[in-house]
C-alpha cells in the first residue's frame, strides 16, 4: 500500500531576493491499514516581484495541490488601482488556463477593519500550477501596494463524504500529496525580497479532529447569554447544511460573532470561479472559509468567512459566519451595509449564465426565511444607513450616516462599486423576490383524469383527479386546495400535483389555489365540469334498408341507419356487430353490405362525453326473390348467363308486358341488367304508379339494384315492374327483386 504523506511549505531566499515554497515530506498520521484518506485543509503564499513600476508578477509555478486562489497585499485602506490576473494548471490534464481577473473584495470594516488588503476568491479546481501578475491601471500615477502576493487554498479531504470518495479513488489523494513547489515552465517564480513573506503552510482541520459528517443540516444555534434572540419566522426554515457539515475548523475563527439588531435586507452575492460539481460545494465554501481566516500580508485575518449563506448550483445551503443561523449575525460580504443585512452567496460566476432554478430557490427560501423573523416583505423596499462614504457600480453616491432606499433583496453591486453578483444572477433578483414573496406563479389546472375533455368542457360519471402545473417550486408552496363551486373539497401538501374528488350530477366550476409559503395564495383559472350518469338512448334502433348497387347472392348493398341522443352531450356511435366501426354523434347513416338468404345481427353502442354507454341490437334479413317467382302478364323470354342471379332472367320488349312479386318486409329493390340498348320500365307499389324507370346505361351492367323503396316498419306488399315499349330500345331485362324482413 501506498504511504501518503502531508506536505508543509518552507521558504528560501532565490538570488534575485525572490521567494519560493518548497515541499516537506513527513508521514501522514494513521496511514497504516484502515487509514482515512483524510487531508486537512492548508494554506500557503507566493509573492510576486517587480517587473516594472506598473507590474507584479509571478512567473508559472508548480507547487503543492490547491484549488482556491487569490491575491492579497498589505494595508488593508490601500486599494489596489489596478488588476490581479491569475492563471493555473490543471492537476487532471496538465493544461495553463487562461487568464483571469480577480474580482476586489471590498474594504474591511467592523472586526476585520485591521485585515490586509485582498481581492475575492477564485475557485480553479484541483491545480498544482500557477501565474499571476497585477498591472497597473491604465493612467493612474499610484503605485502599487506593499506586499503583493498570491494565496493558494487546498480545502483538502474533510468531510465524511469526500473521505469516502477519497477512499475509493486512493490515486487521485497520492497526486495531491507528491508535487513540489518548483520553477515551471523555465519561468522563476520570485517575490518580494523580504523574508518575512513566508510560504510555510496554515493546515486546516475540523477542531474535533475527525471529519464532521457532509449531510449535516444541524447549524449552529445554541445562543451564550449575550445573544440576541432568534425570533420565530413567518416562513419555514429551510435545510440547512451546518459549519460541521462542510468541515469548519473552528480554531481558525477564535474570536465571538458580532451581531445586529435585525435583518433589514439581503444581499445576494456570486463567488466566482470554475465550474464544478455539486459534491465538490462543501470544499468551495471551505476553501473561501480558510482563505477569509488566513493572514493577509502579515496583518490580521478575517475572523470568519464573510457571508452568512451560501448556496451550490443544486440548491444546496450552507450556513456561514457562526453565531447562529436564526440570529442577526454581522457577516463582512457588502461594505457599508453590513449592520442591517444578511449576505448569501451563489457558488460560481454569473457574468454571462444565470445561476440554476435550484440556486435560486435556495436564495429565495433563505432571503424569505431571515426577512420573515423581522415581519420584512421579500418584495418590498426599505431605508438602510450608509456605513460608509463611496459611490456603488451604478454610479450612486452614498455619504455615511445617511439612508437609502434599497430593495429589501438587493444585489451586492447595488451597495458597492463591484459586478458582483454578475449580470445574469443580477437579472434573476426579481425572480428571487417573486418566489421569496409569493404568490405561487404560472398556476394552472393541467389534465383531469376521470373525464373527458370536448371543447373546453369536461364530462365526467363523478370520480375525478385533477392535475395541476406551477412555475414556483414546491418547495416554497405550503399547500394547494382544490375548489368545486367555490368550497374547498380537497387539500393536498405543497409537494402535491394532484387531488381526487367526486362531482354531483350537474356541471361545476373547478379550480386550484395555491398558498405561497408567505401566507399569499393564487387561484387558477377554473375549467368546466359536467357529471352525468344517464346513458344516451336511441330514438330509431339499427335498421336496414336496401339501396342501389351491384347484387350478388353473396352480397346486398344496404343502408344501415339509426339515431341516437344523450341528454348531456353524446360523443359516438359504434357499430359492434357484424362489423367494426364508429361514427361521429351527428351521424345517423352509413352504406353497408348485407349477406342475403342468412339472418344478421345488427348492435350499436351509443357514448357520451362522461363515458355512459347504451347498446342496441336488430336482426335483419335480406332475401332475393327471382324472375320466376314473379307473377308474369305478356311475352317474356328466358336468358341464361353466369352474370344474371341463379344464371337466368327474363326479357320482354312487349309494352304492358310485366311482373308482379308480393312479399312482406321493411325495404324492396328491383335488379336488372342495364346497356346502351335497354328501355324504360313502370313501377307500381302496392298498386299505385310510383316512378318511370330508364334501365338505359353507357354501359353493360348486371344485376343492377335500380330502384329502391324502403317503409317504417315491415308489412305484406306488392311491387310490379311493367314495360313502357320505349321507342326504339323497347326491351328490359329483369334479374328478379331483393326485399329485407
Amino acid at each position: 500500500m501506498k504511504r501518503r504523506v502531508w506536505l508543509t511549505l518552507g521558504a528560501v531566499v532565490l538570488g534575485g531576493g525572490g521567494v519560493v515554497s518548497y515541499a516537506v515530506a513527513s508521514p501522514a498520521d494513521g496511514h497504516g491499514t484502515g487509514a482515512r484518506a483524510e487531508r486537512p485543509a492548508k494554506v500557503f503564499a507566493l509573492g510576486l516581484k517587480t517587473a516594472t513600476s506598473s507590474k507584479r508578477e509571478l512567473g508559472r509555478t508548480s507547487t503543492q495541490q490547491f484549488s482556491l486562489l487569490g491575491v492579497s497585499w498589505t494595508g488593508a485602506a490601500h486599494r489596489l488601482n489596478g488588476t490581479a490576473q491569475v492563471r493555473t494548471r490543471s492537476l487532471d490534464t496538465g493544461e495553463w488556463s487562461a487568464w483571469h481577473d480577480l474580482e476586489m473584495a471590498d474594504p474591511h470594516e467592523g472586526p476585520e477593519a485591521a485585515a490586509g488588503g485582498a481581492t475575492e476568491p477564485l475557485w480553479v479546481g484541483p491545480s498544482d500550477g500557477v501565474e499571476a501578475q497585477v498591472l497597473r491601471k491604465n493612467g493612474s500615477t499610484a503605485a502599487l501596494p506593499a506586499g503583493l502576493r498570491v494565496s493558494l487554498v487546498d480545502p483538502g479531504v474533510v468531510t465524511d463524504a469526500e473521505v469516502k470518495r477519497a477512499d475509493a479513488d486512493p490515486a487521485a489523494f497520492a497526486a495531491a500529496d507528491t508535487a513540489s513547489a518548483t520553477p515551471a515552465d523555465s519561468a522563476t517564480p520570485s517575490g518580494p525580497a523580504s523574508s518575512s513573506l513566508s510560504a510555510a503552510p496554515s493546515t486546516s482541520a475540523p477542531a474535533s479532529g475527525s471529519a464532521a459528517p457532509s449531510g449535516s443540516t444541524t447549524p449552529s444555534t445554541s445562543p451564550p447569554p449575550t445573544m440576541p434572540p432568534a425570533p420565530p419566522s413567518t416562513v419555514p426554515r429551510p435545510p440547512i447544511v451546518s459549519r460541521a457539515g462542510w468541515g469548519a475548523d473552528e480554531s481558525r475563527s477564535p474570536d465571538p460573532s458580532e451581531y445586529n439588531a435585525d435583518v433589514k435586507s439581503v444581499f445576494v452575492h456570486h463567488t466566482d470561479g470554475a465550474d464544478y460539481t455539486c459534491d465538490q460545494s462543501a470544499a468551495i465554501v471551505r476553501g473561501i472559509y480558510v482563505y477569509h481566516t488566513s493572514d493577509k500580508s502579515d496583518e490580521k485575518a478575517w475572523n470568519d468567512i464573510g457571508y452568512n449563506f451560501l448556496v451550490d448550483k443544486c440548491g444546496t445551503i450552507f450556513e456561514g459566519r457562526k453565531g447562529g443561523v436564526d440570529r442577526p449575525v454581522l457577516g463582512a460580504h457588502t461594505y457599508g451595509f453590513n449592520r442591517e443585512s444578511t449576505g448569501i452567496a451563489v457558488l460560481g460566476t454569473y457574468t454571462t449564465a444565470g445561476a440554476s432554478s435550484a440556486a435560486l430557490t435556495s436564495v429565495a427560501r433563505v432571503a424569505a426565511w431571515k426577512l420573515g423573523q423581522y415581519g420584512a416583505d421579500p418584495a418590498g423596499t426599505v431605508q438602510l444607513n450608509a456605513g460608509a462614504t463611496q459611490t456603488n457600480f451604478f454610479g450612486k453616491d452614498f455619504t455615511a450616516g445617511t439612508k437609502y432606499t434599497f430593495p429589501r433583496i438587493a444585489a451586492h453591486r447595488d451597495g458597492y462599486n463591484t459586478q458582483c453578483p454578475g449580470d445574469s444572477l443580477y437579472g434573476q433578483l426579481s425572480t428571487i423576490r417573486t418566489l421569496a414573496a409569493g404568490p405561487v406563479q404560472g398556476l394552472k389546472v393541467a389534465s383531469v383524469t376521470g373525464a373527458t375533455l370536448n371543447g373546453s368542457t369536461y364530462y365526467t360519471k363523478g370520480a375525478v383527479t385533477v392535475k395541476w402545473s406551477a412555475t414556483t417550486p414546491s418547495s416554497l408552496v405550503s399547500k394547494y386546495e382544490l375548489v368545486v363551486d367555490g368550497k374547498t373539497v380537497a387539500t393536498a401538501a405543497g409537494s402535491a400535483t394532484s387531488a381526487a374528488t367526486t362531482l354531483a350530477v350537474g356541471s361545476h366550476t373547478v379550480a386550484v389555489r395555491a398558498t405561497h409559503q408567505s401566507g399569499k395564495t393564487a387561484t387558477s383559472a377554473s375549467v368546466k365540469i359536467v357529471g352525468d350518469t344517464t346513458a344516451p338512448t336511441f330514438s330509431t334502433n339499427p335498421n336496414l334498408a336496401l339501396r342501389t348497387g351491384t347484387v350478388s347472392t353473396t352480397s346486398v348493398p344496404v343502408t344501415l341507419g339509426w339515431k341516437a341522443a344523450d341528454t348531456t352531450a353524446l360523443r359516438q356511435v359504434s357499430l359492434l356487430a357484424p362489423a367494426t366501426s364508429t361514427y361521429g354523434p351527428t351521424t345517423t347513416s352509413s352504406s353497408r353490405t348485407a349477406k342475403p338468404g342468412a339472418a344478421t345481427t345488427w348492435s350499436m353502442r351509443a357514448y357520451d362525453w362522461a363515458g355512459n354507454y347504451r347498446t342496441v341490437s336488430s336482426a335483419y334479413t335480406p332475401v332475393i326473390l327471382q324472375e320466376t317467382s314473379a307473377v308474369k302478364s305478356g311475352s317474356w323470354s328466358t336468358r341464361s348467363s353466369s352474370s344474371y342471379l341463379g344464371g337466368k332472367s327474363y326479357s320482354s320488349s312487349a309494352k304492358n308486358a310485366s311482373l308482379t312479386w308480393t312479399f312482406t318486409g321493411r325495404s324492396a329493390a328491383l335488379v336488372v341488367s342495364r346497356a346502351a340498348t335497354s328501355g324504360q320500365v313502370y313501377v307500381y307499389v302496392d298498386g299505385t304508379k310510383v316512378s318511370t324507370v330508364d334501365l338505359k346505361s353507357s354501359t353493360t351492367q348486371y344485376r343492377n339494384a335500380i330502384w329502391t323503396k324502403s317503409w317504417a316498419g315491415s308489412a305484406k306488399h306488392t311491387v310490379k315492374l311493367v314495360v313502357v315499349g320505349t321507342s326504339g330500345r323497347p326491351t328490359i331485362t329483369t334479374d328478379g327483386l331483393v326485399y329485407v324482413k
